[in-house]
C-alpha cells in the first residue's frame, strides 16, 4: 500500500490572495457562486498499534497500514511460543478504508474467523482478536472434536457448550466444527490396520457414534453446524485418511452423512476439505459424490520451502483448482485452515492469499492463529502481522440501500456554465473551506 503523502501548506502570498478573494465573494453577495465538488482533505498521520500482541493486551485506535518490506528468508525452524516483545511502531495513517467494495455478488468481504484455542479459550479471545482488529467482527467461530476415543468424537460433555453459546447470540454467525472420522486419529496408526478399518467403517460399524454427535448438536441448539469431516484426508497424518482404500472411505463419508441428516431438526452442511497438492493420493480420488457435501474447502498453508504463491495457485490439485472442481459441481469454497509456515514471515503470501480469498469469496475462512502459522498470537510473524491487520482493520458490511421518496422538486437558481463562469485557480484547502469552486461572472460589475 503506497504512503499517504500530505498536501503542502499554502504560502502567505496565497493566503492573502485567498482572503482577499473571500471577502469579494461575501460582499458581492448573490452574483458570485461556488460550483460543486469535493475539496481533498490530507488524512493525518499518526502511530499504528504494535502488531502480534498478546490477546490480553488492549489495542489503540488507530489503524494500521501494511509494511512493504520483502518477504522474509525461509526459515526451516520457527519457535511455538507467545509474543512477548512488541513490534516497534512505525507512522502510519489514522484513518484506512472501513468498508470493503462490495463484491460483485453483493456479499461484502468474506466471513472470516480464526482458530485460537480448541476449547473455551477460543471462545473468549475471539473478542480480542476483533478488538486488535479496530472492531472488525468475526462471524465464524472454529474448533475441533478431540479424537483419541469415540466418546470424544461424540462430543465430550461441556465441550461444545461455549461454542454453541457464542453461535446463538447472532443469526448470522457461524459454528465450523472439524471431527475426526476415527479414534487414535493421531497414533501413526499403519496403513494396513487403517484399511481394515476403513472396511468395518464401510460396513456401518461406526454409525451410532455420528448419531450421537448430531443428536448432542441439535440438543445444543446450533443444528446448521458446518462440519468438516475428515479433514486432510488426501494425506498421511490422520487415521481417517483415504488412500488406504479410497472407495471405502467414500463409502464411509456417505455412511456418516446419512446418518447425522437422519436426525430430526438438523441442518448440517458438510465441508470436504483436502490439503492443497497432491499428497498421498489425489484428493479428486476421494470425493465422495454431490449429494453428500455441501461444501468444497481446502486447508492450504505457505509450504513447501521455496514455493511461491504462484505456483500454489498453478500446482496439481492446487488453489486454482480447487476452485474450478467446486464451480464444476456447483458448490461453495471454503478454507478452514490457513496461514504462514516453511517460509517464515513470509508477507507476499499473506498478502496474495488475502487477495485471493476477496476474490474467490469463500462461504467462510479461518485463520490457523498460533505458531508457526499465525499472526496474532505468534510473535514471530510481525511483518505479516500488519499486512493481515491492515486488510481486516475495521471492515464493515455495507446496508443494503434503502429506495427514498423521491421529494417534490423546487424552483433552482439557473446553473451557470464554466465559460460564462471563470473559476479562479485557488488551493484545494481553499475550495475545501468555501465548500466548492469560486464562481465570478463577467456581467457581475454591470448588475451590481
Amino acid at each position: 500500500m503506497a504512503p499517504h503523502l500530505r498536501k503542502a501548506r499554502p504560502g502567505p502570498s496565497a493566503v492573502i490572495a485567498a482572503a482577499a478573494i473571500a471577502a469579494l465573494a461575501l460582499a458581492i453577495g448573490p452574483g458570485l457562486t461556488v460550483s460543486p465538488g469535493a475539496a481533498r482533505a490530507a488524512a493525518p498521520h499518526a502511530p499504528v498499534p504494535t502488531a502480534g500482541t498478546t490477546p490480553t493486551t488492549p489495542a489503540t485506535s488507530a489503524a494500521p497500514e501494511a509494511s512493504e518490506a520483502p518477504s522474509a528468508a525461509p526459515s526451516p525452524t520457527i519457535p511455538a511460543v507467545r509474543p512477548t516483545a512488541a513490534v516497534p511502531p512505525v507512522p502510519l495513517p489514522a484513518t484506512p478504508s472501513q468498508t470493503l467494495t462490495p463484491s460483485p455478488s453483493g456479499r461484502g468481504f468474506p466471513p472470516f474467523g480464526a482458530f485460537l484455542d480448541s476449547g473455551s479459550r477460543g471462545v473468549a479471545r475471539m473478542a480480542d482478536l476483533s478488538h486488535w482488529l479496530g472492531g472488525t467482527e468475526l462471524k465464524v467461530a472454529h474448533t475441533y472434536l478431540p479424537g483419541e476415543r469415540w466418546s470424544d468424537i461424540e462430543g465430550p460433555p461441556g465441550f461444545l457448550d461455549a461454542w454453541a453459546d457464542w453461535r446463538r447470540r447472532q443469526a448470522d454467525r457461524t459454528l465450523v466444527l472439524n471431527v475426526p472420522m476415527q479414534e487414535r486419529n493421531e497414533e501413526d496408526v499403519p496403513d494396513s490396520e487403517v484399511r481394515l478399518l476403513l472396511g468395518q467403517a464401510a460396513a456401518g460399524a461406526f454409525d451410532h457414534h455420528f448419531r450421537a454427535l448430531a443428536e448432542r448438536l441439535v440438543e445444543l441448539k446450533v443444528p446448521d453446524t458446518v462440519i468438516v469431516l475428515g479433514w486432510e484426508m488426501n494425506g498421511t497424518t490422520y487415521t481417517h485418511r483415504c488412500a488406504p482404500d479410497p472407495q471405502a472411505w467414500k463409502t464411509y463419508w456417505k455412511r456418516i452423512v446419512t446418518t447425522m441428516r437422519s436426525v430430526p431438526g438438523q441442518s448440517f452442511r458438510f465441508d470436504f476439505t483436502p490439503s492443497r497438492g497432491l499428497d498421498a493420493v489425489p484428493w479428486t480420488e476421494c470425493y465422495p459424490g454431490d449429494d453428500v457435501v455441501d461444501i468444497i474447502g481446502m486447508d492450504s498453508y505457505d509450504q513447501p520451502s521455496g514455493m511461491s504463491f504462484d505456483e500454489q495457485v498453478k500446482e496439481p490439485f492446487g488453489l486454482q483448482q480447487h476452485v474450478d472442481f467446486a464451480r464444476s459441481h456447483g458448490k461453495p469454497i471454503s478454507y478452514p485452515e490457513w496461514g504462514l509456515f516453511r517460509n517464515g514471515d513470509n508477507t507476499e503470501y499473506m498478502r496474495r492469499m488475502l487477495a485471493w480469498i476477496d476474490e474467490h469469496e469463500p462461504l467462510y475462512n479461518t485463520l490457523t492463529d498460533y505458531c508457526p502459522h499465525g499472526v496474532w498470537q505468534c510473535s514471530a510473524n510481525p511483518l505479516s502481522a500488519r499486512i493481515y491487520r491492515a486488510a481486516l482493520y475495521a471492515r464493515t458490511e455495507q446496508p443494503a440501500a434503502t429506495p427514498s421518496p423521491t421529494p417534490t422538486p423546487e424552483p433552482v437558481p439557473a446553473q451557470m456554465s464554466p465559460a460564462d463562469c471563470p473559476q479562479p485557480d485557488l488551493e484545494d484547502w481553499f475550495d475545501y473551506w468555501l465548500g466548492g469552486k469560486l464562481c465570478i461572472p463577467f456581467d457581475w460589475w454591470s448588475e451590481n
